[in-house]
């Protein structure tokens, strides 16, 4: 949807008035390779797509908060007093935990204001909605209350109001890659200290293909505890032999196939052996990315999948099924699952000429194998948080 063609829902939605709206946007976000290493002390590689949220808001002189959205039926109206006071149990809370956190930083919001949010992210697509509507909801009334619009600042703080306020444990890479992301680059995080770097991803004549299995996910947080744990055991073991490792990433692959038969359960040492090789996938695509070689890129994105298949044993059929489809496709570089796994998306490298045959060929094979029809997202990288500026 048209900046446009929002801007008349707004006033559709809300009337005229002499107040200044404005517009403010935040991306989804993939993770290119890298998967459960943020917990090992490993580095991820995200990177801001080129579709998000965007959201109009404008003061009112009530003091009434209203919240609205083209997504969702459901819709709020909060006394500026009263931000916080109740959860709904609804998307309202994803803003009104930023609102409360803006609170606790002397920044509470002491006024109404009118705000429609527009995503353009798949709910439950495991891109980032709701870090996106957390990240643009944070910029856009830090900039309208006049506080710092820090980006690192803002991913802490929306991270705090979805643990804290809605309830749910994420990790920092989501809101840091909406707040932070730029065009054509990839975020090269170290989760636990923040050090970060952007990274060159010129993809030319390649498109990111997003893959979503619809596959529910189940069982997650019983198997992520499982994986955890296992790794704990791997490196408990490990510092007996390297008493300065902190953690299981730091570890190089040389290093650990000195030691890994000081871990005699076979399936901890898999578990132990994806940490440590995946980490160096991350650091070895980096080197490549800084030649624009993509083809060997897509190679890493392959073992990633392998890895994350047969030695973390995180994936599932879908996703195999669709990774499977994925690289029979001529134009596909690389394809891999992304995210926690047990279901979600995959992410695949594919020319741009060969992007429909994709789409068409994998859907219909993926349906035919497993009953279930995915959906694709064509994507580019694109920019972070951003006021969007001279839209009416």
């Amino acid at each position: 949807m048209s900046i446009q063609a929002l801007n008349s829902k707004f006033i559709e939605k809300y009337g005229e008035s002499g107040e200044e709206a404005r517009v403010f946007y935040a991306p989804g976000r993939v993770n290119l390779i890298g998967e459960h290493l943020d917990y090992n002390g490993g580095y991820v590689f995200p990177a801001a797509l080129d579709f998000g949220t965007t959201l109009i808001v404008r003061p009112r002189t009530d003091g009434k908060v209203q919240f609205a959205s083209t997504n969702f039926p459901y819709e709020a109206s909060i006394d500026f007093s009263e931000i916080g006071h109740a959860k709904t149990g609804e998307w309202v809370d994803y803003p009104v935990g930023v609102m409360v956190e803006l609170a606790k930083k002397d920044l509470p919001v002491s006024g109404g204001y009118d705000l429609l949010f527009h995503g353009e992210i798949p709910n439950g697509s495991g891109l980032s909605s709701s870090a996106s509507i957390e990240v643009v909801t944070g910029f856009a009334f830090l900039t309208l209350l006049g506080g710092d619009t820090d980006t690192v600042e803002i991913a802490l703080l929306s991270q705090r109001a979805e643990n804290q306020y809605v309830g749910v444990n994420s990790g920092i890479m989501d809101q840091f890659a909406v707040a932070n992301g730029k065009r054509d680059q990839a975020i090269l995080l170290m989760c636990d200290t923040l050090e970060y770097s952007l990274v060159p991803f010129v993809t030319g004549s390649y498109k990111l293909v997003i893959s979503n299995t619809n596959k529910k996910r189940g069982l997650v947080d019983s198997k992520y505890n499982e994986r955890r744990s296992q790794c704990e055991e791997a490196l408990a073991i490990l510092k007996q032999e390297v008493p300065s490792l902190s953690y299981l990433a730091e570890m190089k692959p040389e290093q650990f196939g000195q030691h890994q038969d000081k871990i005699t359960d076979e399936t901890v040492r898999r578990r132990a052996r994806h940490v440590v090789e995946e980490n160096q996938r991350v650091l070895d695509s980096v080197e490549v990315l800084k030649n624009n070689d993509l083809k060997q890129f897509g190679l890493y994105m392959n073992d990633s999948h392998v890895s994350l298949r047969d030695l973390y044993e995180v994936s599932c059929e879908e996703l195999d099924v669709m990774v499977e489809e994925a690289q029979r496709i001529p134009g596909t570089l690389g394809s891999r699952m992304t995210g926690a796994g047990f279901g979600g998306c995959t992410v695949s490298l594919v020319h741009e000429d060969d992007v429909q045959r994709f789409i068409a060929e994998v859907g219909e094979a993926y349906k035919n194998r497993t009953g279930l029809t995915g959906e694709f997202y064509v994507c580019g990288i694109g920019n972070g948080v951003e006021e969007l500026k001279g839209v009416k």
